[in-house]
């Protein structure tokens, strides 16, 4: 049965926005069992209004809406709210998942799925959440890490005091790459810790934002480079 997590998420709102019928129907059903209580919108507009008003925990959101496209949905949401965003499509071309990763989307769950693997996701995806804001509770909203500083609040960050132009997945790398700091880091551990989702034939994709990441930062700063790739086992990153 899917219901084993159920007394672990009850206090947990999980925001579904899909338009077709027996999809929506079956996302609803097993995170019903699981647990969740579960908010249904079918378009774009209604799904964007009830992230925002609503409060859900966590947003199920299909790509292709009525009225207006997920990536819309995503765009404005982020703007206002850090709920996490999962991606839910048939479009699993990889242009498709950076455009939902760059829009803030913490995950992407490709269709046809497993409504057992969806409810994991749901329940990893919350969890790294958790994780995060008792990380955030602990250390205070900024984190300094020498003349890089991130601001968790209001996910900016600074070189040498002056703002850097970061993407939702840049800001996300950089923080988990100051949090392991002096670490060397794998592929497969920012993928667990920064995207979250299934990158089999993607592994060029951690580099591309990797590699943009390292660009910004040494626009910032030529004089130094925070980033370093350690061949054949991964990047660290010095302060």
């Amino acid at each position: 049965m899917v219901s084993s997590n159920a007394q672990n998420n009850s206090q947990s709102t999980a925001l579904v926005v899909e338009d077709d019928k027996s999809v929506s129907q079956l996302i609803r059903l097993y995170l019903a069992q699981a647990g969740y209580r579960v908010l249904a919108a079918e378009d774009g507009p209604t799904g964007l209004r009830m992230a925002l008003e609503d409060s859900p925990d966590v947003v199920l959101l299909d790509l292709n809406l009525p009225s207006m496209d997920g990536i819309e949905v995503c765009s404005n949401v982020r703007q206002e709210s850090e709920v996490p965003i999962i991606m839910v499509t048939a479009r699993v071309e990889e242009h498709d998942r950076l455009m939902g990763l760059d829009l803030g989307a913490d995950d992407y769950v490709s269709k046809p799925f497993s409504p057992r693997e969806l409810v994991a996701r749901v329940n990893a995806v919350l969890r790294r959440t958790s994780r995060a804001v008792k990380k955030r509770d602990k250390s205070g909203s900024k984190v300094d890490a020498g003349e890089v500083v991130i601001d968790l609040d209001r996910r900016t960050a600074t070189v040498l005091g002056d703002e850097i132009d970061l993407t939702p997945t840049e800001f996300r790398l950089l923080s988990y790459f100051i949090e392991a700091e002096g670490r060397t880091v794998s592929r497969e551990q920012i993928i667990e810790n920064v995207f979250g989702y299934d990158f089999t034939g993607y592994d060029r994709t951690v580099d591309t934002h990797v590699s943009n990441l390292r660009k910004k930062l040494e626009v910032a700063n030529p004089n130094k480079q925070h980033l370093k790739t350690m061949y054949g086992i991964g990047y660290r990153f010095h302060a």
